[in-house]
Parts: structure tokens; sequence; C-alpha cells
């Protein structure tokens, strides 16, 4: 029998509670809730046009060039770590279709890539937070939609650092160019941009 220290408990219990407390707001608050090492994230603006359009156009370009067994996935459920006291909703998830059968959130260790469009309330939930908790969960490939700027950026090469897993490698690109998500090249002409 493995007794974990009072501090470990004490996180696996808070986040329980969070993790609660994001279920029972789920259809009650507008928005969208995350959990991260510093607590719960709400976004509590609905997502703009801009920002939807976005997440269609991409999901659509790389599901064009996936192969058949993968699929750019949009919606529930989240990707969760429960060990590590994260629970996040990436904009689109590229994942094998077999990996999304069965109950509950999504394995991020299954996950190839997730993808994120930069809100335009909440900037650095997707350019800081997430940095830093997708590589913490494994994602091999993460890439940045910013409406604001009409540019981004694609994360990749986990490495070790003293301040925990980051990755090492990162292309930005601006909108109008070509840019490869893992192994998948899609166009980021006419993607729309925040008024």
């Amino acid at each position: 029998m493995t007794i974990a220290p009072d501090d470990a408990q004490h996180d696996a219990r808070q986040y329980q509670v969070m993790r609660d407390f994001v279920q029972s707001m789920d259809d009650t608050l507008p928005g969208k809730f995350e959990i991260t090492k510093e607590g719960i994230v709400h976004d509590m603006m609905s997502p703009a046009r801009p920002h939807e359009l976005t997440v269609l156009r991409v999901r659509k370009r790389l599901d064009k060039v996936l192969p058949d067994h993968l699929v750019a996935h949009t919606g529930t459920p989240d990707v969760e770590h429960a060990a590590e006291g994260i629970m996040r909703h990436p904009d689109v998830m590229v994942i094998a279709e077999a990996d999304m059968e069965g109950d509950g959130s999504f394995d991020p260790r299954t996950l190839l890539a997730a993808v994120e469009v930069v809100s335009r309330s909440n900037p650095d939930n997707d350019w800081v937070g997430k940095m830093r908790d997708y590589p913490l969960l494994g994602i091999p490939v993460y890439a940045v939609f910013d409406p604001r700027t009409g540019s981004g950026a694609v994360l990749s090469d986990i490495h070790l650092t003293p301040a925990g897993p980051r990755y090492a490698m990162r292309k930005e690109f601006l909108y109008g160019e070509d840019t490869t998500i893992g192994d998948w090249m899609i166009p980021t002409a006419d993607l729309p941009r925040y008024a």
C-alpha cells in the first residue's frame, strides 16, 4: 500500500474540489472553465465570431491532410491529467479516432497536437498558461493562432528544464503563410482577425 504525502493528498483533494466546481458551473455560467496549477481559469466571454471561424477553418484544413485514422476534433470532452491537477480544453485536438472511444476526459498523452485560437479577453491563457501546461501534459505539438496580430507559432520538441518540461522549438508564422502542425502543412490564408 502506498500512502501519499500530506501535500499530495491535499493537492488531490483541492483538484477534486475545483473539478467538482467546474462541472457544476458548466451549463450555469457563460464562458469556458479550465483548471491549472494556479487554480481555475474562467474565460468569461463567449468566443467571438472570428475566434470560432478560425477554429472551424483550421479544423477543416487539418481534416483535409490528416490520414483516415486521425481526426481534428473540436468540442468535448476536456483533456485531463488529474495527477498533475490540470484540465484543459483545446480549441482543436489532433487525435486518433480510436483514442476517442470510452468515457471521461481524454488522456493528454493520446493527443498528437493541440491548437488554440487566442482569446481576445484572456490572451495569456494561450500564450503563457497553455504554453506551460501542454508540454507538462506531454502534448508533443502546440499551435497558437492569434487573431489579434494575424500571426501565430507552432511549438514542439519537449525537453526538460529546471522549470519543468518546455517546448524547445518555436516556429512563428504570419497569416497568409503555410504552416506545419506536426507532420501536416495547412494554409493560413483567409483566417479572420479581431476588429
